[in-house]
């Protein structure tokens, strides 16, 4: 039965007190009008502590865990809600697997503003939708001020994968090709832009999207797919050594094929950053056997978020498992794992 209050919430003026983490009616009104209200679907209007869902048989089940703390909450071409249904759907995908459902909690900060609050439950709820995932289940607990920053999301993605598909970090073979779906660091620029007030003649956007759709494109022109990665924080240079660490093989890259807005790379040099190591959120590496590259590139292309997409490698036989690049002038660079972070809280 739908519980009434006396007053809804006032999203306008209102901010999370500390009895909106209680467990009772003032926690019970901001799950009810916030997240329900938001997310809505037949699991999550159940109620439960817990939500049941059948798997068809023939079928394996890929899950993943994400935590969003990225700062500033809201920038251009999304924010912190959108993100973390992205980022989990797309950590999902990397299986190759069809995303099914999502799972939030959110750690809030007494004097959050309602309007925040509510502006980010709409976008992800939006995105959930729009991606054809919904979130079916979830927690909210509420901090001291002080002791947050606003607002922390943690998401699990449910998926599931034909039994016998084997797509890995493991998989990367010699021979293989490397695909990129577009520009670098747009998101990791875009959030950074925010955070020291630089402006540029166009505007940046954060390339956040969820790219299952893009995956199961390339699963139709091809099952045997030997890698998917999404190059989140450290940018494609970490995931690559990740994966050549993991398949004991060597990766050399192209620099003049690597696509790159005109921004990000103006951005980066007045900054002394390397696009390489800078965070994506709407990007996937694809290794694929040399034979089956042309078609899958065309297919990443035909998407309407593969328009950029690029052959940027290859996969090479080597057993000290280094990424490498042809630079543009010519010369042979070692691209290592970053030491550090360029940039703090980006997702």
């Amino acid at each position: 039965m739908k519980r009434t209050y006396t007053t809804p919430l006032d999203i306008e003026n209102g901010c999370i007190e500390l009895t909106h983490g209680s467990g009772g009616l003032a926690m019970a009104q901001l799950i009810d009008e916030m997240f329900v209200a938001a997310f809505d679907n037949d699991l999550l209007r159940q109620g439960n502590d817990s939500a049941c869902f059948e798997v068809p048989t023939g079928y394996k089940i890929v899950t993943s865990v994400d935590a969003h703390v990225v700062s500033p909450l809201f920038f251009p071409g999304g924010d912190i809600g959108s993100l973390s249904v992205h980022g989990t759907i797309n950590d999902v995908a990397t299986s190759g697997a069809q995303p099914l459902y999502l799972t939030a909690g959110f750690i809030l900060e007494e004097g959050l503003p309602l309007k925040a609050l509510h502006r980010v439950a709409t976008s992800m709820g939006l995105a959930a939708r729009n991606a054809g995932v919904p979130i079916i289940s979830g927690d909210t607990k509420v901090v001291e001020k002080g002791k947050g920053d606003g607002i922390f999301i943690a998401t699990t993605g449910i998926g599931i994968a034909p039994r016998q598909m084997d797509i890995s970090g493991s998989r990367a073979r010699p021979g293989d090709a490397v695909l990129i779906n577009g520009t670098l660091g747009d998101h990791g620029v875009t959030i950074m832009s925010l955070r020291n007030d630089l402006h540029f003649q166009t505007t940046l956007r954060s390339d956040s999207a969820s790219l299952h759709t893009l995956v199961a494109g390339i699963i139709d022109v091809t099952s045997d797919v030997h890698v998917l990665r999404d190059p989140t924080r450290g940018g494609i240079a970490s995931t690559l050594n990740e994966i050549a660490e993991q398949s004991q093989v060597g990766i050399k890259l192209q620099e003049t094929a690597i696509p790159l807005n005109p921004q990000v790379k103006g951005a980066c040099e007045l900054l002394g950053l390397d696009p390489l190591y800078v965070a994506n959120e709407g990007k996937m590496l694809v290794i694929v056997p040399n034979d089956s590259a042309e078609r899958v590139l065309q297919a990443m292309l035909n998407h309407p978020l593969g328009r950029q997409s690029a052959l940027i490698g290859e996969v090479v036989d080597d057993d000290r498992c280094m990424v490498t690049m042809q630079t543009a002038l010519g010369g042979e660079r070692i691209v290592q794992r970053i030491a550090g972070e360029q940039l703090p809280r980006i997702c």
